[in-house]
């Protein structure tokens, strides 16, 4: 998988063990970058602009680094005697979305991520610059069937909370004090009718003004801090 630009590398070679080889363009000069692949245990190579551009699909800043593709986990390893918060994704399309709620989980401290291996943007290399670096700190899991998922979940003592605009409460008047797994939508069509069914609540975040939803990974940071408030 390739990522690129100085954040994301920064991030990456604070653990570099899933660095394969870096490219970097003749004229890169970034001293703590360049700091840190002093003692480099792989292949360095100095590219043209040309050469860097044609790999790259986005802004670059003339680093690429080919990294090893995300290993997930298995549902055993993140639901434990130790997890109490979770988040399922059901569905997402956008990997910036995903990236983004990557960040912030990882950031909240939430114990894992669990999305289908179907009709889901994966961990690529979109995700992996969105997320900023979090990938390595974050648990994520991919499941066949959410469905079946969520039952098992359930019987893990798991209180499963989602997220819509109909049929749905103040997602301020729920109690989120027990286990939780915390369902966010799809981007166009929200959480799928079968999950939704397996829903214990469905919380809605109220609207005060013209625009009827928010994005994805907005309406997820604010159900997760939500949740994280409640629990402190």
């Amino acid at each position: 998988m390739l990522v690129y630009g100085k954040n994301v590398a920064l991030e990456v070679l604070k653990n570099p063990k899933n660095v394969r080889k870096i490219l970097l363009q003749e004229v890169f000069d970034d001293k703590k970058i360049l700091s840190l692949l002093k003692n480099k245990q792989f292949p360095v190579f100095i590219k043209s602009k040309k050469e860097i551009d044609r790999l790259a699909e986005g802004v670059h800043q003339g680093i690429i680094l080919y990294v090893r593709d995300y290993q997930y986990y298995s549902l055993a390893e993140i639901v434990n005697e130790h997890s109490s918060f979770l988040v399922i994704l059901d569905h997402l399309e956008d990997p910036h979305n995903f990236g983004a709620i990557i960040r912030t989980c990882e950031a909240a401290g939430v114990d894992g991520i669990i999305i289908p291996k179907d009709r889901q943007v994966g961990v690529n290399a979109t995700v992996m610059k969105t997320s900023v670096g979090t990938l390595d700190s974050m648990k994520i899991s991919q499941v066949a069937n959410l469905s079946s998922t969520i039952d098992y979940l359930k019987k893990k003592n798991f209180w499963i909370v989602g997220t819509a605009l109909e049929d749905s409460v103040d997602y301020r008047n729920i109690d989120y004090s027990g286990k939780i797994a915390l369902v966010i939508g799809n981007e166009g069509v929200g959480i799928s009718s079968l999950v939704r069914k397996k829903c214990d609540f469905m919380a809605k975040i109220p609207m005060y003004g013209s625009t009827n939803s928010l994005n994805a990974s907005v309406a997820g940071a604010i159900m997760i801090y939500e949740v994280i408030r409640n629990r402190k």
